[in-house]
């Protein structure tokens, strides 16, 4: 199940406006052309930003998350005809054979269950040609990226054309081992209306993710830094091994 921030249709259609500087895509369009790949799935493509990227650059994309009050934001965007836009998650996606399958934004730490993590690496797998590559970045547990998730230091007014002004912040609630959960909370000036959205992120080891990547099948060929958050965070570049010819 999505969080609301992703699910709830006035969440959703605002969660662009709250967070409008994408530079951290540069990095992914880069490795997009780096790995010379044509065919793209974006799991976790939430509202479609990255997707629409790239379809607009000539990639054929795929775009799968569980949240239907975001793919609704994602297909009513310009050329939003051009992403293939699939309700669900990796665990059960249709035949494909893409170049590269991508989850940005942290997207990997939103699927915190062991097992739904497991099914997506497997379906990921699955959804790759053989010599497609896997890549995503996760935050480094050591940072402790969580310590600044209060209303101090997240409180913000947004104004919104159409909508008005919104205050946002989140507050941390929950620090249990990997798993730290926090609320948003969203009031909307127009008519007072406040709305939370409750999230939990999974914060794995390097060495664990590595292990998880090899068990299901892939070559970890790299894990590099992340280049608009340097130190920060970890990207993995896992790949499914190439075809062996039989002669």
């Amino acid at each position: 199940m999505a969080d609301d921030m992703f699910e709830h249709p006035r969440l959703a259609s605002i969660y662009d406006a709250l967070d409008p500087d994408r530079g951290d895509l540069d990095a992914y369009v880069a490795i997009v052309h780096e790995l010379g790949a044509r065919t793209l799935l974006d799991v976790g493509c939430g509202t479609g930003t990255f997707a629409l990227l790239l379809a607009g650059r000539g990639v054929d994309v795929i775009g799968v998350d569980p949240a239907r009050a975001s793919l609704d934001v994602a297909r009513a965007k310009p050329n939003g005809e051009r992403v293939r836009w699939l309700h669900g998650d990796a665990t059960a996606l249709p035949p494909m054979q893409v170049d590269l399958a991508t989850m940005t934004g942290n997207v990997a730490q939103a699927i915190m269950d062991p097992r739904d993590w497991e099914g997506t690496l497997r379906g990921v797998y699955d959804a790759l040609r053989p010599g497609g590559h896997l890549v995503f970045e996760t935050r480094d547990p050591a940072k402790r990226a969580w310590e600044g998730w209060d209303r101090a230091a997240t409180y913000k007014v947004t104004e919104i054309q159409g909508v008005g002004a919104v205050e946002s912040w989140c507050d941390v609630l929950d620090v249990s081992g990997p798993l730290v959960t926090f609320r948003g909370t969203h009031v909307f000036g127009s008519d007072g209306q406040v709305l939370t959205s409750h999230s939990t992120l999974r914060f794995r080891e390097r060495d664990e993710v590595e292990a998880a990547l090899v068990a299901h099948g892939y070559t970890v060929e790299e894990v590099r830094g992340a280049p608009d958050r340097p130190g920060l965070e970890f990207v993995f570049f896992a790949r499914r091994p190439p075809a062996v010819s039989v002669l």
